[in-house]
């Protein structure tokens, strides 16, 4: 809140009785450039607000004084409402002057989310086919006519509240009977929150709204994220890549040597591969920020063939000679994972998080990890990889257990289970 600044002429109607009649206000500066000001007439005074814009003062009548009257707040007005007032009227003079065309009053949650995705777009973010999706099904027709001065704290916790509560549908719409555990849907209703209040905040920082009280005090879930990370054994590994047809088995060996997503392995041209530094330099990524992914010696051999007789701007996994298009390697790896028996089938997602896991078991810290893989910071990493990381507490435990004596013995070998 804005301090109300002291003035021993203007703050009482006492003080203000001595001032002298002028044509011009008394005028008191609040901040440089925005004055309120005191007019003296014979019935009583009135506040007056100026700012200074574009080379001259903007004037404003705000108020009747509380001279003969005590103030309301709204119609006579303290010194202290002056001010207030004062400072409102400056902020929608400042946007109106800074070009801002729309009115305040009819800017709604839908045109906020349309100004989110143009930003997005502008600073480059890439892959927002998803956003955009989410943003159409499950936040405009819910809040999309609401005017953003008008959404409040109630109205987000009662949309937030029915997104998880709605029952889970599987790809092709249909609900999912059984679903009794809530905290995957309490998920997506934070994720989805998280891309309102980016629309949002988005709105206020750019002053077209006044508050961000209303967002603000809406909070995510807690204690609801569940890190299910599916990775492959290296046995599994081996099985798979020898079930793979052709073209589709070295796109399969790029993302476990790599870590990469699907989409930042078809995009790779020869020149994206560095063999004497030993990397793959994505140039775009989901985040829409490049980054240059380590590879090990086995890595370092397989694109030093894979790039081998090319030209410059050749595609190093070609699909038909051409780039793999989306979703054209769901049924390659379907018929993969099915030919190397491998269950429940895995994803090629799957192959990244194979990745990451091999890395994270093997000690490398998470930080380094999340620079692999292209995360912003390490939280992601540490929800989805922490618990492989070799533990202190856990070897510590191992080494000083007693052995007790009562376990049983078996010939019997346990089978490989999938994670």
């Amino acid at each position: 809140m804005a301090r109300t600044v002291r003035d021993a002429r203007l703050d009482t109607r006492a003080a203000r009785i001595a001032l002298p009649m002028q044509d011009k206000p008394h005028w008191r500066m609040i901040e440089e450039g925005f004055h309120v000001g005191y007019r003296k007439g014979p019935r009583g005074g009135k506040w007056q607000a100026r700012i200074f814009v574009d080379g001259k003062y903007v004037e404003k009548a705000i108020g009747i004084a509380d001279d003969t009257a005590d103030a309301d707040g709204a119609i006579i007005l303290s010194w202290s409402h002056a001010q207030a007032e004062g400072r409102a009227w400056r902020e929608k003079a400042l946007r109106e002057a800074r070009g801002h065309g729309r009115a305040k009053a009819t800017y709604t949650v839908s045109d906020a989310l349309s100004d989110y995705l143009a930003d997005c777009e502008q600073r480059g973010k890439k892959d927002m086919r998803g956003v955009k999706q989410t943003i159409k099904s499950r936040i405009e027709p819910v809040l999309g006519s609401i005017e953003v001065d008008r959404l409040t704290t109630k109205k987000i916790k009662e949309w937030q509240t029915d997104l998880w509560q709605t029952a889970a549908k599987n790809r092709g719409g249909k609900e999912i009977e059984g679903e009794g555990d809530p905290r995957p849907r309490k998920v997506t209703a934070n994720r989805i929150l998280t891309t309102l209040k980016a629309a949002l905040n988005l709105a206020f920082s750019e002053e077209l709204v006044d508050s961000d009280l209303a967002w603000r005090k809406v909070k995510p879930f807690k204690n609801v994220e569940i890190a299910r990370i599916r990775y492959l054994s290296i046995d599994e590994q081996r099985r798979l890549v020898n079930a793979c047809e052709p073209e589709f088995r070295a796109l399969v060996r790029g993302a476990l040597f790599t870590g990469c997503r699907v989409s930042e392995l078809a995009r790779l041209r020869v020149t994206d591969i560095n063999l004497d530094a030993n990397t793959v330099h994505v140039l775009i990524s989901k985040s829409g920020k490049p980054r240059h992914v380590v590879l090990g010696d086995e890595g370092v051999e397989f694109f030093r063939t894979a790039v081998a007789g090319k030209a410059g701007d050749a595609i190093v996994f070609p699909f038909g000679g051409r780039e793999w298009q989306k979703s054209e390697h769901f049924r390659p790896m379907v018929d993969a994972s099915n030919a190397a028996k491998i269950t429940p089938r895995a994803r090629f997602h799957d192959l990244r998080h194979t990745h990451a896991s091999a890395l994270a078991m093997a000690g490398v810290p998470m930080g380094v990890i999340a620079t692999q893989l292209g995360h912003s910071d390490t939280r992601v990493t540490e929800r989805h990889y922490a618990h492989l990381a070799p533990s202190y507490v856990a070897d510590t435990i191992r080494a000083h257990f007693p052995k007790l004596g009562i376990g049983e013995k078996s010939n019997v070998t346990a089978m490989a289970v999938a994670r």
